[in-house]
């Protein structure tokens, strides 16, 4: 651990929309009673900033203060509904290199109503790749699209973070969950890479599950999970369920962590009907802000603060999301609940377990391995046609566009082989995916080819919306097969 700094320590506070300006006061307040050494800047966000005309949700002058702490304590926010609003969670993750989202889900048994008690995990969550790249087209009438980018550098950072946390945190298993039985490339990366670092890490157990199999599992026994790594949608998802069958999202704090930069904040909402009426859980937010005080090396503060939310959540103090007349003695409001954490400063939980935080920073960074690039060739083309006719008038078409080096090979609508040798049952929109190759498709083709092709079809007609290379790295195929070819 690197020794903490002394003296107040700069933050950046977001009081956010709804229900954040009361549990950001309270969360605050119970922070600083706690002992936290704190030099607070704040910045306006959210719903008044879009209204303002920035669609980012977030004032150009706050990135300096961002940039000058590098710690960022956020309030849940509202997003205007309609088209044309940026996610101001992912423009911050984004932007800052935030790349895993930390979530610890842990069970308040018998204290928080659960039906998995001996229940203790971590989420670790990708938190810039993915379909969150938000690179979609309408492409047809009938045909929108969404690219979904896995990469190896992003993979292995995040993968890395859930090893080095679990080790660190003592935990003993790093579970993966993909679809790699589909997506080969892209979640098959994401796998690939998991079990190579995994031999990293000899002294921790892995284990990988598919997402449809390990999500019902989960459901079903989380307490046989201990530390998941996820890709970001898959990750986005599990984290909300993993919260809730814990006992409340509510309850549900998070870390975005990049390299030298992460941000604190609440995983739900901003709970717009409630603003205002002194009913909202700051559990979440405070609890995100005891990840905070462990990151930037005040470990006493945060051992304290958590501390004693154990033992006021274990006397029954509790807010109308988690009141249960069977385990509750007192029901209170945001303000009142801080007044019960605070009030317990100094005392620990005898039931639950106690926490004991190091005093030293909690920052880690991982590292990326360097590679050799694989040698990359260009050996066809998948051109994608936006077509309402008959198909045997759009195949006569292309075959008439080939030529003895690039020749199309097959047609594939949503995925399926249609041409050659289709079935008069598949059903068809107005997309196809027209696939050009050599007579060896593992032999490169001049690019220059591929223009002429190109020219071709728009000599035919044909009204091709884009093009995918198709290439090979170090000879192996970079490219997915039609179902059927």
């Amino acid at each position: 651990m690197i020794n903490p700094p002394t003296g107040p320590v700069p933050i950046t506070v977001a009081h956010g929309d709804g229900i954040g300006p009361e549990i950001m006061d309270a969360t605050l307040r119970v922070v600083t009673a706690g002992g936290a050494d704190l030099a607070v800047e704040t910045i306006r966000i959210g719903q008044s900033v879009y209204a303002a005309g920035n669609t980012s949700g977030i004032e150009p002058g706050a990135w300096e203060s961002l940039r000058s702490t590098r710690v960022f304590l956020k309030a849940p926010i509202t997003t205007p509904q309609g088209g044309g609003y940026k996610s101001l969670n992912v423009t911050v993750r984004k932007a800052l290199g935030l790349f895993a989202n930390l979530r610890p889900c842990p069970a308040y048994a018998p204290f928080v109503a659960t039906r998995h008690p001996g229940m203790d995990l971590v989420i670790v969550r990708e938190n810039e790749e993915d379909v969150y790249g938000g690179i979609e087209h309408r492409q047809t009438e009938d045909v929108t699209q969404c690219l979904k980018l896995i990469t190896r550098p992003g993979t292995e950072r995040v993968v890395r973070y859930a090893f080095e946390y679990a080790r660190r945190y003592g935990r003993s298993k790093v579970s993966c969950f993909t679809k790699d039985n589909i997506m080969k490339l892209t979640d098959g990366l994401f796998h690939q890479v998991f079990e190579e670092v995994a031999g990293e890490y000899p002294d921790l157990d892995h284990e990988h599950w598919i997402i449809d199999i390990g999500a019902a599992k989960l459901a079903d026994t989380p307490e046989d999970f201990d530390v998941i790594v996820l890709p970001n949608l898959y990750g986005d998802i599990l984290s909300d369920v993993a919260a809730q069958i814990a006992g409340s999202v509510g309850l549900a704090g998070s870390a975005n962590v990049g390299t030298d930069v992460a941000m604190f904040e609440a995983v739900h909402g901003s709970a717009p009907p409630l603003a205002g009426k002194d009913v909202a859980n700051p559990s979440g937010l405070l609890l995100a802000a005891v990840q905070m005080l462990v990151y930037i090396g005040q470990g006493e503060a945060a051992t304290r603060v958590h501390n004693a939310w154990l033992r006021t959540i274990e006397d029954g103090v509790h807010t109308a999301d988690i009141h249960d007349p069977a385990t509750s003695t007192t029901l209170v409001g945001t303000s009142g609940f801080a007044d019960a954490v605070v009030a317990r400063l100094g005392e620990h939980p005898r039931t639950l377990r106690s926490v004991a935080y190091p005093s030293g920073t909690g920052r880690f960074g991982v590292s990326v391995r360097e590679r050799t690039p694989a040698r990359k060739e260009l050996v066809g083309i998948d051109v994608f046609v936006d077509w309402r006719r008959p198909i045997e008038e759009l195949a006569g078409l292309l075959e008439g566009c080939s030529d003895p080096g690039l020749g199309l090979v097959m047609i594939t609508n949503r995925g399926q082989k249609v041409y050659p040798d289709g079935i008069p049952e598949t059903f068809c929109v107005d997309h196809w995916r027209c696939r050009f190759q050599g007579p060896d498709p593992d032999r490169p083709v001049p690019a220059e080819e591929v223009v002429a092709l190109l020219g071709r079809l728009v000599a035919a007609g044909v009204g091709f919306i884009k093009t995918e290379g198709l290439f090979t790295f170090g000879g192996e195929r970079g490219f997915s097969l039609g179902q059927g070819q």
